[in-house]
């Protein structure tokens, strides 16, 4: 991106010091993103789960704004926008105005290394693995800090077992990205999904690099669902237990902020699991050219596909398991997921060692 904006500066001799306008185009481009995928990708979000449920639950779900519905997240924005913005009057009144732009901003940071595509990566950082984890932090202290600053016992406890569980979580996350990191040998994810492309198709996949990379790949799927508060882990948010969690005070704008980051983390994560495991925009017989605007646009659709998949398995998991307590998701990350994936790190980097950094593919290959 940087590389592009010198170049039209001095192509077209752009008036102004060179810093100004690098900021005024990175701005307005940031400013572009944000809003397209705010109104856009977390909106037909919000659609795609309702018809989802309806078809889950024998019932049609919105139909009726746009053809099939497909309006409905346009209606239902404009409903919050008008909404009056409701502020308790025992609320700590800056907190609870900062906490849901806090949530969404650790969401949206992460736009900056996401790889839609060769040439569709904002800014390719070799610490991009690292610089994910550091920023989505900003989202468990935003929803701590929306629960502290309501004043509200439910909205309390909801923002407590939201710290409990996003930090316990982490550790599992962290510890399967760290598996990827050992296999790649690179912190940047477009380096990591370049890594996974060649002879072989999906099975150059870091997915089926060894069995351990197998396991760790699920590890981080069901600890990206506990981190992003999505059933059978939405404790934070239990209705029938918190009347609607953290959010409990929120209205208007505020709280629809607070559902733009949740649904624009679940395809966030999607497309982290589709760059790290399953070759992001790679793809057996799809031939993928970055020199040509046809081909990077080619490897941006099959990423988007890809991605996509994931979410409609988030957002049928939703509705087809039950809630878990508190004591069992606690168990479930402390008493499994963390022992697997210290186990899947070790063992990786074992077969790396013993088979000098070879996969199940390279293997079988030269056995024949």
């Amino acid at each position: 991106m940087e590389q592009w904006i010198a170049g039209l500066i001095a192509e077209h001799s752009l008036p102004g010091p060179v810093w100004a306008i690098q900021l005024g185009f990175m701005l307005v481009a940031a400013f572009l993103c944000i809003a397209l995928y705010a109104c856009l990708v977390a909106g037909l979000l919000t659609f795609a789960e309702r018809r989802v449920a309806g078809k889950i639950q024998n019932r049609i779900g919105p139909n009726r704004v746009g053809p099939q519905g497909i309006l409905q997240f346009v209606a239902d924005g404009v409903k919050l926008i008008l909404k009056e913005d409701i502020i308790p009057a025992d609320a700590d009144r800056p907190l609870f105005r900062l906490a849901p732009y806090l949530v969404a901003t650790g969401t949206f940071l992460t736009l900056v290394v996401m790889p839609w595509g060769q040439r569709l990566v904002v800014s390719d950082l070799n610490v991009g693995v690292v610089y994910l984890v550091a920023v989505t932090s900003l989202v468990v202290a935003g929803i701590l800090m929306s629960g502290w600053a309501s004043n509200n016992k439910w909205s309390l406890l909801g923002g407590f077992r939201s710290a409990a569980q996003v930090v316990s979580y982490e550790v599992p996350t962290g510890l399967s990205l760290l598996t990827v990191v050992i296999l790649s040998g690179s912190l940047s994810l477009s380096e990591i999904v370049a890594g996974q492309a060649g002879g072989g198709g999906i099975l150059r996949w870091n997915l089926f690099h060894n069995p351990f990379a197998f396991l760790a790949f699920f590890v981080f799927f069901i600890s990206a669902l506990a981190e992003n508060n999505r059933l059978p882990f939405d404790i934070p948010e239990a209705e029938s237990e918190l009347v609607s969690g953290y959010n409990t005070e929120y209205s208007g704008i505020r709280f629809g902020v607070f559902f733009i980051g949740e649904f624009a983390t679940i395809w966030i994560v999607s497309g982290v699991a589709t760059a790290l495991f399953l070759g992001g925009w790679n793809f057996p017989g799809v031939p993928v050219d970055p020199r040509s605007f046809g081909g990077a646009a080619l490897g941006t659709l099959v990423f988007l596909v890809k991605s996509f998949a994931l979410v409609l398995l988030i957002l049928q998991i939703r509705w087809t398991l039950p809630r878990v307590r508190v004591d069992q998701l606690m168990g479930i990350c402390w008493k499994y997921l963390v022992p697997i994936a210290v186990f899947n790190v070790v063992m990786s980097a074992v077969w790396l060692v013993a088979f000098k950094g070879r996969g199940l593919y390279d293997l079988v290959a030269g056995l024949f």
